[in-house]
């Protein structure tokens, strides 16, 4: 087992380099409880409807789905299958309501206990079509409590354990879960207390990139896991041009950050670039180079302060400190995560400095952006004016604005109003 993590660990393919350290994977937390906060919102008020596409539930659904590898197709279990009736939370406003009483305690509650109980309380309900795949959500939401959960993860248990889960039950889950954990404690120092470690590794088992090892002390059946292993090692370094792929859209992504770091900073502004981001290497030096290394007092102690430091880049007054504008980079991602970021930031104090709100993508990337600000949850962010900033407009006239630009007006000369 100790060499097999071992191995999984240096695999720039697998699971733990690709997904779990990935640094966008964090940045996806809060905007997924805050979704699953709107969900409950919806359904207590009786606004959730009675479809999948187009509801609150399908954007969180959709952004989770966007995770690499591991939750690719975690929207098939939400999916309304009319022929089935399944799952059975659109027509029944009982069971609809019983699923928002299930979202709602585990976004409020802390313990182990709270968050199992209202898994047995959900199960007691048997709403047909909806099962354990309800733990991607829970994950997201206690990432130390919730292990996810999927196909590949379950074939994955069962090759590594010998166990005999199926699918669909919640009481096969929390058998399977308390054994994850029971592992995820005996391997600790390779894994780590965030249960997407070990979900990882279980899906690359069950996904057939791995080989369990023997559980058997047989002789043959090792070497033979180990000549699998040794071969896992060489398809590694095929994957790596594709983990290569991946790496230059994040290197995409700091650079125009650093665009608009050295824009900031040329136009006046004090810089602040997102906690998780700040150490990226760039241009010889790191993204963080020259910014704030702390926001302001007042903003530190602001609702959602958590979510305004892993904005991709502020600008704020250097006499006021406050937030001037804010720039979300969408260069591959989801773009409803940067939303959120900026729906804290418009939601609190600060929102009456602003003088833009910024999402700033790829040419062709407006439709999808006009898409999600026309959701109800996103009102507050429209009605501040967000703007689109394609990279062609700002590449193309970043040295100018640099050189000869005052103030806002520059920029948002060449952003787009999406309202």
């Amino acid at each position: 087992m100790t060499a097999l993590l071992a191995r999984w660990r240096e695999d720039p393919g697998a699971t733990y380099q690709n997904w779990f350290l990935w640094e966008e994977r964090v940045k996806n937390f809060r905007s997924i409880r805050r979704g699953l906060q709107q969900v409950v919102a919806e359904i207590q008020a009786g606004t959730f409807g009675v479809a999948y596409r187009g509801s609150s539930l399908e954007t969180v659904v959709h952004s989770i789905a966007e995770q690499r590898q591991i939750f690719k197709g975690a929207d098939h279990a939400f999916l309304w299958k009319p022929k089935l009736r399944i799952p059975d939370i659109y027509e029944s406003p009982g069971n609809q309501r019983a699923f928002g009483h299930l979202l709602d305690t585990c976004v409020c509650c802390t313990t182990e206990p709270q968050v199992l109980g209202a898994i047995r309380e959900i199960d007691k309900v048997g709403i047909k079509g909806l099962g354990p795949a309800v733990a991607n959500l829970l994950y997201f939401l206690h990432p130390t409590i919730m292990p996810p959960f999927n196909t590949a993860i379950v074939n994955g248990y069962n090759a590594l354990t010998g166990a005999k889960v199926k699918l669909g039950r919640w009481e096969e889950y929390l058998a399977m879960r308390r054994g994850i954990l029971t592992l995820n404690a005996e391997y600790r120092r390779l894994l780590s207390n965030d249960l997407g470690a070990i979900g990882g590794l279980l899906f690359d088992l069950g996904s057939s990139r791995y080989t369990a090892p023997p559980r058997a002390d047989d002789v043959s059946a090792k070497a033979t896991w180990m000549a699998d292993l040794a071969e896992v090692r060489e398809e590694g370094a095929r994957a790596a041009k594709a983990l290569a792929e991946a790496r230059q859209e994040d290197e995409t992504h700091t650079q125009v950050q650093g665009w608009l770091r050295d824009l900031g900073k040329a136009l006046g502004y004090d810089v602040w670039i997102a906690a998780n981001d700040r150490n990226r290497a760039l241009n010889g030096g790191k993204l963080g180079d020259g910014c704030l290394t702390d926001l302001p007092g007042a903003l530190r102690g602001a609702p959602g302060a958590e979510a305004i430091r892993l904005i991709d880049v502020l600008w704020l007054g250097r006499e006021s400190g406050r937030i001037v504008a804010a720039y979300e980079v969408e260069h591959t991602t989801s773009i409803y995560s940067g939303i959120v970021r900026m729906l804290d930031l418009a939601l609190g104090p600060e929102a009456h400095a602003l003088e833009g709100m910024f999402l700033v993508a790829p040419d062709g990337r407006e439709g999808e952006v006009r898409a999600q600000l026309a959701r109800p949850a996103f009102s507050r962010v429209a009605d501040l004016k967000v703007h689109y900033l394609p990279y062609g407009e700002l590449k193309a006239n970043r040295e100018a604005i640099a050189r000869f630009g005052q103030g806002m007006k520059p920029i948002q000369a060449i952003a787009r109003n999406l309202i």
